[in-house]
């Protein structure tokens, strides 16, 4: 799972064109954004107050002085806004504003449904101005894809790793965006709450889910800490961090692919060391048992390989043994353990033919 505003996204969406409906002018468009994003702290809302100031020379404004009301964005309604005086001003997805028109009976019309379908087809986000239950336009905010991303999620699809995308933005902009990243699947218009069924569900599947995210935007925190393995962004947020198991220092989500490595190289030095301990038991077993026991059952001289006369001598070879030549077949046994990249399916189909091979010449010899 990959949150997809700064882990696969820079993260860092800004405002480049007010697209303003038939019988506004773009800079009432503008005025109207900007009067709404004033009291707004995060990067792309300031990037909209920027944009109508560059176009328009419209300067920033004190709300205080405006006796204006902010209404703070939330990940439930998905939009913000400002009253001032007899304006009431609102923005947010598409779908936020078709719901909040809705309480008033208002509808959202057709010119604005094709602007927002155009801009999410580009991968761009639209977010819809309204003032006053009258929809002014779209503001179109794009962000930038990480370089290299979708060569390395191949990779991790090679590796049997599913990578799904999750965004608050529209079901357009995050199938645009998904595909230009490479991604396998993709939730759109994401709550906190649906993060974490989606990440249950996986699980109750069986799935082992890794979560990546910022904790900006809709809430990571808690799908972090919902996740088997949650890697927080260094650029993220202080709950995200706390929520997560790892810190990615340089904020880049294929680092998934380096944990997988090392989780499964670490897997199979532990595999191969311990089964290296196991033959070196079961020798010394073969060398101790025989020989201290062999008075009383003699048929145990059969095992007594390396003629041993005592237990004491037993003993002391076995000593021996451990102490100088152990150290030397530690490393052959490490020898060439080493991790490749495949698929669990590529990785089984040799054994499973060994083993149907296996069989049917058993059958066969039975027969």
């Amino acid at each position: 799972m990959l949150d997809k505003t700064g882990t696969i996204t820079l993260g860092n969406r800004q405002a480049f064109k007010f697209l303003p409906l038939k019988g506004v002018s773009e800079q009432q468009l503008a005025d109207a954004a900007q009067l709404s994003s004033l009291a707004d702290k995060t990067a792309e809302r300031r990037s909209i107050v920027i944009l109508a100031k560059q176009l328009f020379n419209l300067r920033e404004r004190d709300l205080q002085a405006l006796n204006a009301t902010f209404v703070p964005f939330s990940a439930m309604t998905r939009m913000s806004g400002v009253n001032v005086d007899d304006r009431v001003i609102r923005k947010g997805s598409a779908d936020s504003i078709r719901r909040y028109l809705e309480t008033s009976h208002a509808r959202v019309q057709a010119e604005t449904e094709k602007l927002v379908e155009e801009v999410a087809h580009k991968g761009e986000t639209p977010l819809v101005i309204v003032e006053n239950q009258q929809i002014l336009g779209v503001v179109a905010l794009k962000d930038i894809i990480k370089g290299r991303i979708k060569e390395r999620f191949a990779e991790m699809r090679w590796m049997g790793i599913k990578t799904v995308m999750i965004t608050a933005d529209n079901h357009l902009t995050a199938a645009a965006i998904a595909a230009e990243a490479g991604v396998d699947d993709f939730l759109a218009e994401a709550t906190p709450e649906a993060k974490l069924a989606l990440i249950r569900q996986y699980q109750a599947d069986g799935s082992l889910v890794s979560m990546t995210g910022e904790g900006e935007g809709t809430n990571d925190a808690t799908a972090l800490a919902q996740a088997d393995v949650a890697v927080a962004m260094n650029s993220g947020t202080q709950a995200a961090k706390e929520a997560g198991n790892m810190v990615d220092l340089d904020s880049n989500p294929t680092k998934l692919i380096e944990v997988v490595h090392v989780g499964k190289q670490m897997l199979m030095t532990k595999g191969s060391l311990s089964t290296f301990s196991i033959a070196n038991d079961i020798e010394k077993y073969f060398l101790i048992i025989p020989t201290a026991f062999s008075a009383t059952y003699p048929q145990l001289n059969i095992l007594n390989i390396m003629q041993l006369h005592s237990p004491s001598s037993a003993i002391l070879s076995a000593v021996i043994f451990n102490a100088l030549i152990i150290v030397a077949l530690i490393p052959l046994a490490l020898k060439d353990v080493s991790y490749h990249p495949m698929s669990a399916i590529a990785l089984l189909r040799p054994n499973l033919w060994i083993k149907w091979f296996s069989y049917t010449i058993y059958w066969y010899q039975a027969d």
